[in-house]
């Protein structure tokens, strides 16, 4: 699997999670964080993830008298769960810290660290799922064409042409915004692509996503058009040796990360008078407008690249809730 530079720092930086355990519990907690991240292929986020719910449950079953991994139950981890629960956890919060203690349980078992899988049977609160926002097709529209927009008009200091650097973001920016609505690639999944990614005869490109999936996803002529321009006149001027392959870069010339990515998304949405947007909400609005479409919902989970067709079932919901909007507010008789 192909892992980007930030996931690495990101991986490594879990080190630093959990300083307050004993030594030995934290090698332990390094060692589940390799296996995370070297064997199940798990993205930097999530180990991070895991490995704060992991310090958490150690630090609460040494406050409970535990002194070593061995000691842990399935008792233990149900208190914690509960206390978690006690502090206010939302539901959502609760399985996964739960998913985590399962996995966890399971790797210290097969590594000899318990001598029987203790979270096997701990079940998970079913989290409360909540529709996802979706722009309109027109307010996607408005929102990816912005930074055209600010490029064409001289007043805006990035567009002038002694400012090659402001004008070369700009092009980033638009690139950024059509590939994350015009796929419905995840962020990270964009700030990962590389030139070599991309094939631009067929206008696909290959998509590392979740424990290391390699996917196909097709994109259109805007984003055709806003790479042409990236390519041509925005990445040269932005390139450094640190950049390498890197597709998308930031304004030093490394790779573009995901945060820089959410602040680009959220400052055109204001810019554009729209409501507040996260690159996972392109994500969102791309899936449900290509629902609304008459896309079949399994090209719509092979393109999200969801590994459980229940994740893209979603995306029918917002639909369903659209019409019954529209009908509420138009139909005399609703």
């Amino acid at each position: 699997m192909r892992r980007t530079g930030a996931e690495d720092r990101d991986t490594r930086g879990t080190r630093a999670v959990h300083a307050t355990l004993p030594e030995p519990l934290r090698d332990v907690v390094d060692e589940f964080a390799d296996h995370l991240a070297s064997v199940r292929g798990r993205s930097g986020h999530t180990v991070r993830a895991y490995v704060a719910d992991l310090v958490s449950l150690l630090d609460h079953a040494r406050r409970m008298g535990c002194t070593e991994v061995a000691e842990l139950s399935l008792d233990t981890v149900r208190s914690w769960l509960a206390r978690q629960r006690t502090m206010g956890a939302a539901r959502t919060t609760l399985a996964r810290r739960a998913a985590a203690a399962r996995t966890f349980s399971a790797w210290a078992h097969r590594g000899g660290l318990l001598t029987t899988d203790v979270a096997a049977t701990l079940a998970s609160p079913r989290p409360q799922r909540t529709l996802p926002t979706v722009l309109r097709a027109d307010q996607a529209a408005r929102l990816v064409e912005t930074p055209a927009a600010e490029a064409a008009t001289t007043a805006t200091p990035a567009a002038d042409p002694t400012d090659p650097g402001g004008t070369a973001v700009l092009l980033r920016d638009r690139v950024l915004l059509e590939l994350l609505y015009g796929t419905g690639v995840r962020v990270s999944e964009a700030c990962g692509l590389d030139l070599a990614d991309l094939d631009q005869d067929r206008r696909v490109i290959r998509v590392y996503g979740k424990g290391g999936k390699e996917r196909a996803v097709p994109y259109g002529l805007p984003a055709q058009r806003a790479l042409d321009g990236w390519l041509r006149h925005g990445r040269p001027v932005l390139a450094v040796p640190e950049s390498r392959d890197a597709l998308l870069l930031g304004a030093r010339g490394g790779r573009l990360h995901p945060t820089t990515a959410r602040r680009i998304v959220g400052g055109y949405a204001e810019a554009a008078g729209l409501p507040r947007t996260s690159p996972h909400a392109l994500r969102h609005s791309a899936a449900t407008h290509l629902l609304e479409g008459g896309a079949d919902l399994r090209v719509v989970q092979e393109l999200l690249g969801h590994s459980s067709l229940a994740s893209t079932q979603v995306y029918t919901h917002v639909s369903v809730e659209r019409l019954r909007a529209a009908y509420r507010q138009a139909h005399p008789r609703a």
